[in-house]
Parts: structure tokens; sequence; C-alpha cells
């Protein structure tokens, strides 16, 4: 079914004021979204904090069902954290590591976990390497079916980058995992709520998300999938009495279910918005939303290229929606803030957010556009004549 989009952007208060292409860094919440938070907010201030969380109670379980559905899990195989970064590190940190241990990893990885790879390196003598990446600069199955031996310990990789709108190819990836039963740890912060995600699809043991981004959830939300079969043999890293009781004076039980990484006090305001943006997501259509995605994203891309003066440097031969580039003469900085004045919200992504391809591929700080479908051709035509203004200066 098309998207109805008058009725989405009727939904979208933000899109009265300012044309919004950073959804890579915090997508526009939906006024549904931000009304179950609001009504949530006035109830705890009316009637106590614990008390709206035994009311909403069956509500707030439910969310745990609309993250399953939306990855193709199990509910058991759910925890809900503060961000993405917390949920990646829950895993990550519950592996364990010896001396000589091959940790595997892309070119495009992201800077929070890269420094945790060398963090761990350093602790315990294992290694990080890099996955070679093919000619269109995307990573190489092939590349990593060669580095495969008994040392490789897990495999760690980002599906799409921060810097651009490279699409790793994470199902190959975990084909690869499951043949040589290796741990797959995936950050899927970029790709969940712009594209369908289907774990058992992805074949990851692991999967990390956020719901600020193109999910179109509050800030301060994330989520963590560990599949079945191995969350048993995890330990967290770090414990309450919620995710491992108290028994006996000498003895604690974790949990049985990846609530096991959760702790006791949370946010309950925002993992209710974070529901209803996954449910608000999945009434419009995982395949229509990456349809739309992609050719809004497409349409700038193409037409930036063709712009004097402007080089894109999004790599891959399907790129997704986060489109990068550079203005010749102008600061990123300035050029955001140029946009700004003219109502238009992008981003600047540093090289230090993704070191190694920025020093592979010499890139400057570049400029990050990330529309989405709820943008419009026109915005998208707005966003193109901007930046011919800025170029031509």
């Amino acid at each position: 079914m098309p998207i109805d989009l008058d009725r989405i952007r009727s939904q979208t208060p933000g899109v009265a004021h300012r044309i919004h292409l950073n959804n890579a860094g915090a997508g526009l919440m939906p006024q549904p979204v931000l009304d179950a938070m609001v009504g949530y907010l006035q109830r705890e201030a009316t009637i106590g904090g614990y008390e709206t969380a035994n009311e909403a109670g069956e509500r707030l379980a439910r969310v745990y069902d609309s993250v399953a559905r939306l990855i193709g899990a199990e509910r058991e195989e759910i925890a809900l954290t503060e961000n993405a970064t917390v949920a990646w590190q829950m895993a990550f940190y519950a592996l364990e590591f010896r001396p000589g241990d091959r940790i595997l990893t892309a070119r495009a990885e992201y800077a929070a976990n890269y420094v945790a790879f060398l963090q761990v390196a350093r602790r315990t003598g294992a290694v990080v390497e890099v996955i070679p990446d093919d000619e269109d600069g995307v990573l190489d199955p092939a590349a990593l079916e060669r580095m495969i031996d008994d040392r490789v310990r897990l495999i760690a990789i980002t599906w799409i980058p921060t810097n651009g709108g490279l699409v790793n190819p994470a199902a190959a990836v975990g084909q690869i995992a499951r043949r040589h039963a290796i741990p797959y740890l995936l950050d899927a912060c970029q790709a969940v709520g712009q594209m369908p995600v289907d774990v058992e699809a992805l074949g990851c043991d692991m999967l990390s998300a956020t719901g600020r981004k193109f999910l179109r959830g509050p800030r301060g939300t994330g989520f963590l999938y560990v599949r079945k079969n191995l969350l048993q043999a995890l330990e967290p890293p770090v414990i309450d009495h919620f995710g491992a009781p108290w028994v006996a004076p000498d003895r604690y039980e974790l949990r049985v279910d990846a609530r096991r990484f959760e702790t006791w006090e949370n946010n309950y305001a925002a993992r209710l918005g974070l529901g209803v943006a996954v449910d608000y997501a999945l009434a419009i259509g995982m395949e229509e939303i990456e349809a739309r995605c992609r050719n809004l994203a497409d349409r700038l891309r193409y037409a930036l290229a063709t712009l004097p003066g402007i080089t894109v440097h999004d790599l891959g031969p399907n790129p997704a929606a986060i489109v990068t580039f550079s203005i010749a003469g102008v600061d990123p900085e300035a050029a955001k803030a140029g946009l700004a004045a003219l109502g238009i919200n992008v981003s600047t992504s540093k090289g230090s957010s993704t070191l190694l391809d920025a020093l592979a591929r010499h890139l400057p700080t570049v400029i990050r556009a990330s529309p989405h479908y709820y943008n419009t051709d026109e915005e998208i035509d707005r966003m193109i004549d901007a930046v011919a203004g800025l170029s031509a200066r």
C-alpha cells in the first residue's frame, strides 16, 4: 500500500518548522509517540512514578513484543536499554577473550565499537583485524571467509556506517559466521527503522539498535537482541538484582531471558514511546519505508553529484538513506550552519567517528543528509538548490 504522505506529515509536528534531513542523527517523532510519552509523564505527576508503572504494566510489557516483531525475534530475546551503545557493550563485554583470539570487524566500524575492541585487546591479548573491502568499498564476504580459522572468537560489524550510505552485506556475513559457529554481533543503528530487519535471515547472534534515528522514537532508548542458544552462555559484564535476582545469601540467579542485560530503574515514558514508534513504523510497512527512503536519497545523491564543486562520498552499489558530500572551498560546519539558516537540518560526520575508513579514503569532515519517508520531493529539491547556492559563493 502506498504511503499516505499527507496523513503522516499531519502527524509529524516538526515538518511545519524545518526540512529535517538529519534522521541518521535523530528522526522527528510522530504525534502518537509524543502523546504516549507526555500522557505517561502527566500520569506520573498525578499518581506517582511507581504507581504509573504498575498501571501501565501491560502496555510496557508489549514493547518487547513490538521490538521482537520488528526484527523477527522472540520477546525473550529482547532487552531494552538506555541507548544502542549500552546495548552493544552489554553484548560485547559479556564475551570472553584470551590471548591470540581474533576479533574481525569492518573498515567502516563505528568509533564507540572500535575503541571497545582496542580496550579488550589491551586487557586480554586478543587481536583486532579488519575485513578487506571489495572494489566497491563494501565488506568482502569472500575475504572474510579466507580469514576464518579456529582463533576467530567474534565477527562484529556495523551494517550501515554513520559516515555514508554504504550497506555492508550483513546476511552474507551471517552465513559465514553460522557455518563456522562464530558469534556474530551486528550494529544495526542506522538500519533499523529505514529497512526490514530479520535476525534469522541476517544470521546474527546479537544485534544492537537505537530508537532515536530512523525509528523516530525518543532519545535515550535502545535495544539488544541475543539469540536464545547463545543467551544462556553469556553473563552480563554488570548486573543488578533485576537481571540477576538475589536468591540466597551467597547466590544470585541470572534471568533466563535477555532481560538479564537490563537494570531495575528505567525511563518508562521513553520506553513506552519506543514501543509506539515501532508500532507506527510497522503499521506503515518496512518495505514501503525502505523503498521511499532509498528513492528520496537516490534523488538527492544523484542531483548533488551533478553540481559543480560537490563531491559525493557514498560507497556501494545500492546505498541507503544517508547521503554524504563535501563542497569545494566551503567548511562543512559553515555549510551546516548555512543550511540551518535556510530551515534545513543536516549534520556533519568527522573522520574520528569512522577513523579507519576516513584514513583509507582521505575523507574530510563530510556533510550528512539523511532523508526519511515523511520528507517530500519538494523538500529534496529545496535542499539541492540550497547546496547549489552554497557551492556558487
